[in-house]
């Protein structure tokens, strides 16, 4: 075996960009060396290289191969099409089983040999969602402009060059030299192997490695925080963009001019981090500190003291744009900006943002009034549904869109709006994504279900829904929304009345599988969770049930039932009695109805049927009660009565009517099963 190094030297890549191509780089390699076994893959990426390290067998060993060609008898055309794709003749192949076969034995092939032949072809097709030509002569492209290729095989320069078909590809080829960093470490040095590799550049003030890059981040801001008694707010794709742009991080921490600490710490933040890649700090008390942090590409000799001054020059022209933006916002209030949202186009299928805000608010008072709300509030959350997307058309939006709704909330606390309806402006997004929270206060829980009722049967009504390959409304983060909004609120709502209500008088288009959209995330979310979505796709067998946190508890006890040793059985008798009458209904079913107790000519018949009669109301009045864990102790506790029965009872009996008296029994088993789940839906 042999330790093969490949290091791709380029001007800076796009810190978004590198660990997709790491690992494209590694999965590519992998796919074609697969002769050589690769094994043990290490990438490594960073501003201006991606690399990767692998253990490779020393050949790939001789070997018969074959390859099947035509059918016999097929057009000569296609033969000779065979035969001079693999530069043989016709007397070279084989018949066999009908068709023509070519069966050669191929000599061993080294190493050093297949991998020269395999990455210039790899780096030719090398799949970067943006490339560049630069300079003149070769139509070789790059991200940025490749300057070096390291290749190595133990320690040894593996021979070859990019060049092909004329064309020079800037004359690169491969090496065993890499750089250091631009400005402490420039010039070249020899590679000898990936670990020495790894330690040179280190020596030349470049960390290569991600992982060490982000705690070098995390720790050295944190520490710089916890000198002034304050936290650093938690922002892990800031990190890695960040960490994508330097290769030798220094945190450092500036201050921030005090006639700006007035501005929304969202403000602030978003400005920071969009415009100039810096950190927000908080105050114990969780409002905004009076400090930011950044990340320098070098150690300074002045300790950065005036590269911090720099970039705080840069901050204050910065916030003196949002504060611009901000001021002029309040100038005219919220409510007075709502008429401007008809000159917003939504879709062009569903209206402007003004009639959008409409339905939001006619619908906020409706969802208010099923969540059990009093008048002053189901009025409130009409009024924050109407004001939700107003501030799409003030200057700080316009500017920073992902404040979206947070301004509203600010502009509508201003304009001395009542409390619940700012808060709930502000809130209506929640969650913009996984790991945020939901909305909590009851208004603000009612605008954002609305928010996204409407977007979801607005868009299933014009049969706008996502595919497989995008989702360009954002159409199952908004399901997902409900669905968490729901859970976390323990909401006792019926979702497919709201639908409707929310489909305004549309019909067709796709509204009918706007609850099967539903019950997919939700099972998307279950599966997630580590939780039994089989379960719950048994559950939904008749469609969605639209009370979510009625259909969720029912999963919940069925899942603990199923897990028990009566309920696992059960399970088994379940799917056992499920096959019996599907072979059984295609002879000559189906087999329903009620069974006659005169056929019963066995007591485990009869016990049976007994304890059907017993089960069926005791299951029905329990699951109207919503008292799912006594449902699934009744079905449970037919659990004995089955073995039995299916220990003792020939089903197929020789007699045709105790035969179809017992498989009218099943059915009536099967029956009641199917009032708990689909058993035949769930796994083991």
């Amino acid at each position: 075996m042999a330790e093969l190094f490949i290091e791709l030297f380029s001007e800076e890549i796009p810190s978004g960009m590198q660990a997709r191509a790491a690992d494209d780089l590694g999965s590519l390699l992998t796919k074609a060396l697969d002769g050589l076994n690769p094994r043990e893959l290490r990438t490594f990426f960073g501003a201006r290289r991606i690399a990767a390290i692998l253990t490779v067998d020393a050949e790939i060993p001789a070997r018969s191969v074959s390859e099947r060609g035509p059918r016999e008898g097929a057009p000569e055309k296609a033969l000779e099409g065979f035969t001079r794709k693999h530069g043989v003749t016709p007397a070279d192949l084989t018949l066999e089983n009908g068709f023509w076969v070519l069966n050669r034995s191929l000599d061993p092939v080294s190493a050093e040999s297949r991998v020269a032949e395999a990455v210039p072809e790899l780096l030719w097709k090398f799949p970067w969602p943006k490339s560049m030509r630069w300079g003149a002569g070769s139509n070789f492209t790059w991200v940025r402009p490749l300057r070096r290729i390291a290749c190595l095989l133990d320690g040894h320069v593996v021979p070859f060059a990019l060049a092909r078909d004329g064309d020079d590809a800037h004359g690169l080829k491969a090496s065993n030299l890499s750089e250091g960093h631009r400005f402490l470490a420039p010039g070249a040095f020899e590679i000898l192997s990936g670990q020495q590799w790894q330690d040179e550049l280190e020596t030349r003030s470049v960390i290569v490695d991600m992982d060490s890059r982000r705690d070098m981040v995390r720790t050295g801001v944190a520490r710089l925080a916890a000198q002034h008694g304050i936290t650093v707010v938690q922002d892990d794709g800031l990190v890695d963009e960040v960490c994508g742009l330097v290769e030798y991080p220094v945190p450092l921490l500036g201050k921030i001019d005090a006639a700006f600490m007035d501005l929304p710490a969202e403000v602030m933040q978003v400005s920071m981090r969009i415009n100039q890649r810096y950190f927000a700090l908080r105050n114990p008390d969780g409002k905004a500190a009076p400090y930011f942090a950044f990340i320098g590409n070098l150690p300074f000799k002045d300790g950065g003291k005036l590269t911090t001054a720099g970039n705080e020059r840069v901050l204050r022209a910065r916030f003196a744009d949002a504060r611009h933006f901000w001021d002029l916002d309040r100038k005219t209030k919220l409510a007075d900006r709502v008429p401007a949202l008809a000159a917003v186009t939504f879709h062009a299928k569903l209206g402007t943002q003004a009639e959008r805000a409409d339905r939001i608010s006619k619908l906020a008072g409706t969802v208010a009034q099923a969540m059990g709300l009093d008048g002053a509030q189901i009025a409130q959350a009409e009024r924050a549904g109407l004001l939700a997307k107003a501030d799409l058309t003030t200057g700080m939006v316009g500017e920073f869109p992902e404040l979206q709704g947070v301004m509203g909330g600010y502009y509508a606390a201003h304009d001395g709006e009542d409390e619940a309806v700012s808060r709930a402006v502000g809130e209506h997004y929640l969650p913009r994504g996984q790991s945020d929270d939901t909305a909590k206060a009851p208004v603000s829980v009612a605008v954002a279900l609305a928010d996204r009722l409407d977007l979801l049967a607005g868009f299933f009504a014009i049969g706008e829904l996502p595919t497989g390959s995008g989702d360009p409304y954002a159409l199952r983060r908004a399901a997902l929304g409900i669905i968490r909004t729901i859970r976390d609120n323990g909401l006792r709502l019926d979702l497919t009345t709201l639908f409707a209500q929310a489909a305004n008088g549309r019909t067709g288009g796709e509204l009918a599988k706007l609850p099967d959209f539903i019950a997919e995330r939700l099972r998307v979310q279950l599966r997630s969770e580590g939780e039994r979505h089989d379960v719950l796709a048994a559950m939904l067998t008749d469609g969605l049930d639209g009370d979510l946190v009625r259909l969720l508890a029912r999963t919940s006890a069925l899942s603990e039932m199923i897990q028990t040793e009566d309920g696992r059985n059960l399970l088994a008798a379940a799917k056992r009695a499920a096959n019996i009458l599907r072979i059984e209904d295609k002879k000559d079913g189906p087999h329903t109805g009620a069974p006659d107790p005169v056929l019963y000519t066995q007591d485990e018949e009869r016990a049976l049927a007994a304890g059907l009669d017993q089960a069926v109301p005791a299951i029905e009045t329990a699951l109207k009660e919503e008292r799912f864990t006594d449902a699934m102790q009744a079905i449970a506790a037919l659990r004995p009565t089955l073995d039995r029965f299916f220990e003792a009872v020939t089903v197929n009996a020789p007699e045709p009517e105790v035969r179809a008296n017992r498989l009218k029994l099943l059915s009536r088993f099967r029956a009641t099963t199917a009032l708990i789940a689909d058993f035949g839906q769930i796994e083991g």
